[in-house]
């Protein structure tokens, strides 16, 4: 397998919240402004960071996502899982998924009962983009190389319990049985955890299902139904809504994904709440997949970059970016969730690792 190159590390300052950001941080993007953005599967607020020194981000500013777009309600998790910009906007989605009770270890009757017992967060049915402009972001604003255009905040029609994507796929023949008859996340059930986007194809990685070793990364598109509301549009034959993307990934689940140029960049990690193989991968032409697709790496089209080092000392790695770094132009900026306490620098630092490419 590929040795990983690491060409350096940086050093992310964030302010002290009520609970410790650095311990979940699970989605990363760098704007044309030079900040740097980031998701975590526990608050309900996007971060930025800005440059402060070389290889050094700080002065953070925390963002409340529901002051942009509408969400469930203000108690649930989001579980931000993927971010990426595109055309003036940051992008961000939640798991899609529902998730199993942790057993405490204290009394065996109530341990059994919390195993049992799924439950669905609907905050984590979000698909949003927000306008993004030197560094902050905006409900409603205008286009900064056409000030008669408008740029405005939205997200994926919600539904009662979920939201219009989720009640397109109920019908598929490969996802519709993980989502009528839901197995949680961590057990290789229905988990969104990527979100890729050019212009205006939106690619998501699923960490599951994986189905028989193969992973899946869906395409949609989306157009403004209404001030705040996106909806689904056609791309498919016979009037489909979205595409389907399997991937031979050695068994793993999407965890993250990211264009290089025509080309889009896969974090693979496994779909069980269990420490294993961080891959990353690299899927060749993915915008000319025109159609359901599937690739094997056989085929030429996906192949195998390097592994990310498995060990307590790094966690698990969740977050990617292109990110500039010692005079190469797209290394690959990696962020981790339950990080050891050797990453850690002081109450509110961390350090995130750079990628050779």
């Amino acid at each position: 397998m590929p040795t990983p190159f690491l060409l350096s590390r940086v050093l992310l300052r964030f302010h002290n919240k009520p609970d410790d950001l650095r311990e979940d941080l699970s989605a990363a993007v760098l704007t044309s402004d030079g900040s740097l953005w980031f998701g975590s599967d526990e608050f309900l607020t996007i971060e930025r960071l800005s440059p402060v020194e070389p290889y050094i981000f700080g002065e953070h500013q925390s963002f409340a996502v529901g002051d942009f777009v509408k969400l469930f309600n203000q108690k649930d998790e989001i579980d931000i899982e993927g971010m990426d910009y595109a055309n003036n906007y940051l992008w961000l989605t939640g798991s899609h998924s529902t998730k199993r009770k942790k057993p405490k270890g204290k009394q065996t009757g109530t341990d059994l009962e919390r195993l049992a017992t799924i439950k669905t967060e609907f905050n984590r049915y979000l698909l949003a983009r927000i306008p993004v402009f030197e560094g902050e972001l905006f409900k409603s604003c205008s286009h900064p190389d056409n000030p008669d255009a408008k740029l405005t905040a939205g997200c994926l029609q919600q539904t009662e319990n979920s939201n219009i994507l989720i009640d397109a796929l109920k019908k598929d023949i490969h996802l519709g049985p993980f989502l009528n008859f839901p197995l949680p996340s961590k057990e290789n059930g229905f988990d969104i955890e990527g979100l890729a986007v050019h212009q205006d194809r939106v690619f998501l990685g699923f960490r599951g299902p994986v189905l028989r070793g193969w992973a899946v990364i869906l395409e949609i598109e989306v157009e403004e139904k209404k001030t705040g509301v996106l909806t689904l549009k056609e791309i498919g034959e016979a009037g489909a809504l979205y595409r389907k993307h399997f991937v031979y990934l050695n068994g793993l689940g999407v965890r993250e994904l990211c264009f290089k140029g025509e080309d889009m960049i896969i974090l693979a990690g496994p779909t069980m709440d269990l420490q294993g193989d961080m891959r990353v991968f690299l899927l060749k032409d993915a915008l000319a997949l025109a159609e359901d697709s599937i690739s094997g790496q056989e085929s030429g089209n996906l192949e195998v970059l390097f592994d990310i080092p498995v060990t307590s000392a790094l966690g698990n790695a969740e977050g990617l970016a292109l990110f500039p770094c010692l005079g190469e132009s797209d290394s690959l900026l990696v962020v981790y969730d339950s990080p050891d306490e050797a990453r850690k620098v002081g109450k509110n630092s961390i350090y995130a690792d750079v990628f050779r490419l």
